[in-house]
């Protein structure tokens, strides 16, 4: 069967537009008014204008005297990411996934996360499978959560080849964990902080709206379901983020003030050649939790090799990988999370 991304993962489309196609619709956005006419007012009721998504995104800029945004280590990120893609591939159901659920539990107790698993038995086209997300939890001193996601499986039907998904659940599991490094040291001033390892994010058979996502469908319930999903200010998506050559899209599929604040972030930092220049909309772990009513935005760069060629294939190893995209990733969901806090 067909494993490419274009197969598997499903939800791409518009990878040829560019920057300036997106800077002249912003443009035109401001001049309208908004993004989509609203209907039409009863009589004698005023109808409030739509705010464009960039107004509101701007409204998190931090202001003069705010304190520095954390920075994560890439070095260590790409250590920690070759040390997990060390286990092999980590299907679901086999003993790599075991190992990768050991390791990632394994290193947020000693990064000091309250460690809360959330598991279930997900039916699938090709039976039950144990299936457990992992929560790393760091308090914060606002009443908030800032959720920061990825998941840690690997394509099913790559099971019986050498598949060992470096970039694809690799980059943010290594990147995630050191930044719950970063959160020991230097614990949250302002909302709390939840790292989620969501795990059956791969098809089993096809991606479709029935095989995939499987954890996130159901944490995202879940948190609907107790509550959570009211106090989650934001919810990031990091998904193949350690290619050499980073190329972020701008994903329609996420809450576009929060795309804008993380394509903002990255401004400041002068990381703006390496988000957004391109456009997609992505099927991916963050839509559950949209349809829970949480703002989501997916940090994803899915061309992976020319024309998309090492996704979902053998050839997704640490070679492709550069510590230096995993830090300007890190350091502009840091500089997200300080302009979220400054609500």
């Amino acid at each position: 069967m067909n494993t490419g991304a274009s197969e598997l993962r499903g939800g791409k489309r518009g990878r040829e537009t560019m920057m300036a196609m997106t800077t002249l619709a912003l443009l035109g956005a401001l001049m309208m008014g908004g993004c989509k006419q609203e209907p039409s007012a009863a009589a004698g009721v005023e109808q409030k204008p739509t705010v464009p998504a960039a107004q509101i995104a701007a409204e998190y800029d931090p202001p003069a005297g705010t304190p520095p945004a954390l920075k994560v280590d890439g070095k260590r990120a790409f250590e920690l990411t070759g040390q997990f893609v060390a286990i092999g591939k980590r299907p679901l159901g086999s003993e790599g996934h075991k190992k990768a659920e050991e390791f990632i539990e394994s290193h947020l107790k000693a990064a000091g996360a309250q460690i809360e698993e959330d598991s279930f038995t997900a039916q699938t086209p090709v039976g039950a499978f144990p299936v457990t997300n992992i929560i790393g939890k760091y308090p914060g001193k606002k009443d908030g959560i800032i959720v920061l996601a990825g998941h840690y499986d690997t394509n099913y039907p790559l099971r019986n080849v050498d598949y060992v998904g470096a970039n694809d659940g690799g980059s943010t599991t290594g990147l995630l964990l050191e930044m719950a490094e970063e959160f020991k040291k230097n614990p949250p001033q302002g909302y709390s902080i939840w790292i989620v390892f969501t795990d059956a994010e791969e098809a089993m058979v096809h991606w479709s709206d029935s095989d995939s996502v499987y954890g996130s469908k159901h944490l995202a319930e879940k948190w609907k379901q107790d509550g959570t999903a009211k106090k989650v200010k934001a919810f990031l998506l990091l998904d193949m983020i350690g290619d050499k050559d980073l190329d972020v899209q701008r994903d329609d599929n996420s809450t576009q003030w929060l795309e804008d604040v993380v394509g903002r972030a990255a401004g400041r930092l002068y990381h703006s050649s390496h988000f957004f220049q391109t456009e997609t909309a992505v099927e991916d772990d963050h839509l559950p939790f949209k349809k829970a009513g949480i703002p989501v935005a997916d940090i994803i760069d899915i061309d992976y090799g020319y024309n998309d060629v090492y996704h979902h294939t053998v050839q997704d190893t640490m070679d492709k990988l550069s510590p230096n995209s995993l830090q300007i990733v890190g350091d502009v969901v840091m500089e997200t999370i300080r302009a979220l806090n400054t609500k």
